[in-house]
């Protein structure tokens, strides 16, 4: 095991830029200290306050906010969460942050919860060439027409799949159904979310509306649930774990985002996505304002625009294989891309998209209780 550094190594060597992130983190991690990824470089100590940023593990990648690191320096602060309810019991808790990447069904119940401000739009450079499909779906705007939630990245949500371990079934007719076939018993990966799981169940047991079921189909959702969760290898929170599960062939499916499939292929792993015969789901994505923040406002605004930036979505597209909302990303990439992610006509994507759906909140806690219920062995 590599031997970390003591206190005063460790502060010498952060003041001086000497340190790189990857023994940062190790070292705070081995002295108990998780939550935020720092700004590694001298000329990030700016005069304002760096924002702390609440998000999905991945996304910190400076590629992605290259416009802000010329600006200041360096990266914010960043402070990472699983799943969407994980994030919004810890901002309830007092974690403080300043933004958040959060999807569209979850943006009203932060909202409702009193974490979110509006955003200012006249402050969002790029805001006119931002796709107008996405500008308001649900839970964006309120009812004084002020908006809280910018758009990011969207994708899909289905089964990623080994074609050389799966059955010619399969190949055949691609059905959510394999995710609860017990011939692949404890080589099943399913993400550990509320949405994704009532959303897929609820198309398999035929559900009217999935995220709305009444209590004959939250029955049947719950006795279908109990089964996977009899077959299933693991839950995932960080879909790495069932991309590397894949590729070794320890999982023959899992649920996933569309980046797992470009990840995997680039591989050379044998793997196709679904378009599941029940139906494929969109999601999309985006930043919020939290209102617990003290960074600077200015710099929060700066984050902001250089993630809606072209050069930010471009990476976006190729490294992960999702679509970003600033309809001007999309002349920087190559149209094979495009093609191959499936995303060469976002407009028409969008029209025609299965959008998971904003669940109402006393159908929320009835589908958490159920969730945690049937993960608790119950």
């Amino acid at each position: 095991m590599k031997k970390l550094m003591d206190k005063n190594e460790f502060a010498d060597k952060l003041f001086e830029g000497k340190l790189s992130r990857r023994d940062a983190l190790a070292t705070l991690g081995a002295a108990g200290i998780v939550a935020t990824t720092l700004p590694m470089t001298p000329g990030a100590r700016a005069a304002g306050k760096h924002p702390v940023v609440f998000e999905w593990s991945g996304y910190e990648l400076p590629e992605f906010h290259p416009g802000y690191i010329e600006k200041h320096g360096g990266s914010p602060e960043y402070g990472f969460f699983g799943e969407e309810e994980e994030a919004l019991q810890k901002m309830r808790s007092g974690f403080a942050a300043d933004i958040s990447h959060p999807c569209t069904y979850s943006t009203r119940r932060w909202r409702d919860a009193g974490l979110l401000k509006p955003i200012d739009l006249s402050r969002i450079n790029a805001w006119g060439d931002v796709f107008d499909s996405l500008k308001n779906l649900a839970g964006s705007v309120d009812a004084n027409g002020d908006t809280y939630f910018m758009p990011w990245d969207w994708g899909n949500s289905s089964v990623i799949y080994r074609t050389d371990l799966i059955d010619q079934k399969y190949l055949e007719e691609e059905s959510w159904e394999v995710l609860f076939d017990e011939q692949y018993a404890g080589r099943l990966g399913m993400f550990d979310s509320v949405d994704g799981v009532m959303g897929v169940v609820g198309l398999v047991i035929g559900a009217e509306n999935p995220f709305n079921m009444n209590e004959d189909e939250l029955k049947a959702a719950a006795e279908l649930m109990r089964h996977q969760r009899d077959i299933l290898r693991f839950y995932w929170t960080d879909q790495s774990s069932a991309e590397q599960a894949i590729a070794s062939g320890e999982l023959v499916a899992s649920y996933a985002w569309n980046s797992a499939y470009l990840t995997l292929q680039e591989q050379g792993i044998p793997v196709a996505y679904m378009v599941p015969k029940e139906g494929i789901y969109t999601w999309v994505c985006g930043f919020v304002l939290i209102n617990s923040g003290e960074g600077d406002e200015d710099m929060v605004y700066d984050y902001l625009n250089a993630v809606l930036a072209p050069e930010a979505g471009e990476y976006l597209m190729t490294a992960y294989g999702y679509g970003h909302s600033n309809a001007k990303t999309f002349d920087l990439v190559p149209q094979e891309t495009q093609n191959k992610l499936g995303i060469k006509d976002p407009v028409s994507h969008m029209a025609g998209a299965k959008f998971f759906e904003e669940i109402a909140p006393e159908v929320r806690e009835r589908y958490i209780e159920i969730f945690e219920d049937v993960k608790a062995g119950l």
